[in-house]
């Protein structure tokens, strides 16, 4: 029994004497630079925040396809391109050759006797020459350099020209040659015979032909402008173009 309890007591003063590690297996090594000093980690890169193109800010596009509201249908798409960059912070935001999507909204074909045709589009989206896609809210604003095709309240609608002057000369047009055979053929009398004649003639016409449509061609101007702000993100407007 000495024995045993001389062992015990033997080994419960080893394990005391044994000095206990300061790092387990399972603790990441620290690692002290070599000469002492600790370098502070890099800050946080800025944010990077997006341009705001504001609302009512104008953009001339140039239509890719024709339109007229003899063949045009709502839903139909409309397709176009800016014609000039536009800038915001002293840099362009929206290059020259940036592609815009839209679509017919309304159309209203000319009356025979009287009514205006109507053409009714907005702009939905638009694609940069490297792809990146912004939606839009943009309205018509104007038709620059057409003479014949005005804009109609504040909804972006583009109205034709009015055929009451052609309306005018188609009857009195019909009129006078009417007078003239009458006249020939019997006096005054027959005068008044033709240009009746003549008038109804030229009445019938005017029943008959619709006005003005309206017409825009391809290549033709349209200013558009943005209903509300447009926000871009920096990193993608000059971002390259995929090869």
């Amino acid at each position: 029994m000495r024995a045993i309890a001389a062992f015990v007591g033997a080994t419960i003063s080893f394990a005391l004497a044994v000095p206990a590690s300061p790092q387990t297996s399972q603790d990441p090594p620290h690692l002290t630079p070599r000469n002492g000093i600790t370098t502070p980690a890099p800050p946080d890169p800025a944010p990077v925040l997006p341009i705001t193109v504001a609302s009512g800010t104008k953009i001339p596009l140039t239509l890719k396809q024709g339109i007229t509201t003899k063949s045009a249908r709502p839903g139909d798409p409309v397709y176009a391109q800016t014609a000039f960059p536009i800038t915001a912070d002293n840099q362009i935001v929206i290059p020259a050759g940036t592609f815009v999507q839209g679509e017919v909204l309304r159309v209203v074909r000319p009356g025979r006797v009287k009514g205006r045709a109507e053409l009714q589009m907005s702009f939905t989206s638009m694609i940069f020459p490297n792809g990146y896609t912004v939606m839009l809210p943009g309205a018509v604003q104007g038709t620059p350099g057409s003479t014949t095709n005005t804009m109609k309240g504040k909804e972006g609608t583009i109205q034709g020209d009015s055929s009451k002057g052609k309306d005018v000369g188609t009857v009195v047009g019909a009129t006078i040659p009417g007078a003239a055979i009458g006249a020939l053929a019997d006096g005054g009398k027959g005068a008044a015979i033709g240009a009746a004649s003549g008038g109804v003639l030229g009445l019938a016409t005017v029943l008959l032909t619709r006005g003005p449509e309206v017409t825009l061609g391809t290549g033709e101007s349209v200013e558009m402008v943005l209903e509300s702000n447009i926000e871009l993100d920096p990193t993608k407007i000059h971002k390259p173009v995929a090869q």
